[in-house]
């Protein structure tokens, strides 16, 4: 069944199955493939995107029951060569090492600023903790999501 969604700004009309996720609609026909496929159950956050604004597991919704609403992956951050600030204190931090729960680290870290979260580190680390890294990047990801919050970025 053909459904337009709204991704990074702009309407992208695709024709999915009904039980086609999200994840797999922005994978596989949209060509958007910073969103990564991890545990397929909402278990590590590989796959986090927004939807209007609040973070989502795009392995959990399905792309029909998106149609008009707001998405924003991990290419859609970045205004044309300027990275994000939470991209750029990721890279500054060093927030990854094999990389592949990078984008869903930032993507959970950008929708971060805008939740209510304590100050702390440990409050930054209860608020991201949906998201797993098996690599152990974990003090370069709070370094960089404390940066961007002292510096008032959204």
């Amino acid at each position: 069944m053909p459904v337009t969604l709204r991704i990074n700004g702009r309407p992208v009309t695709l024709d999915v199955e009904p039980r086609v996720t999200l994840l797999d609609a922005l994978r596989e026909q949209a060509l958007l493939t910073a969103t990564k496929k991890g545990c397929d159950h909402g278990q590590c956050g590989a796959c986090t995107i927004h939807v209007d604004g609040r973070r989502q597991l795009a392995c959990l919704i399905l792309a029909v029951m998106l149609a008009e609403r707001e998405i924003t992956t991990l290419e859609g951050l970045a205004a044309g060569d300027e990275l994000h600030p939470m991209q750029a204190a990721f890279i500054e931090h060093d927030g990854f090492q094999c990389g592949y729960c990078t984008p869903g680290q930032i993507m959970s870290a950008v929708a971060l600023l805008n939740e209510p979260c304590g100050d702390s580190d440990d409050d930054v680390k209860e608020c991201m903790s949906g998201n797993l890294c098996r690599c152990g990047a974990y003090p370069g990801i709070v370094a960089a999501v404390q940066q961007v919050r002292r510096a008032g970025a959204r």
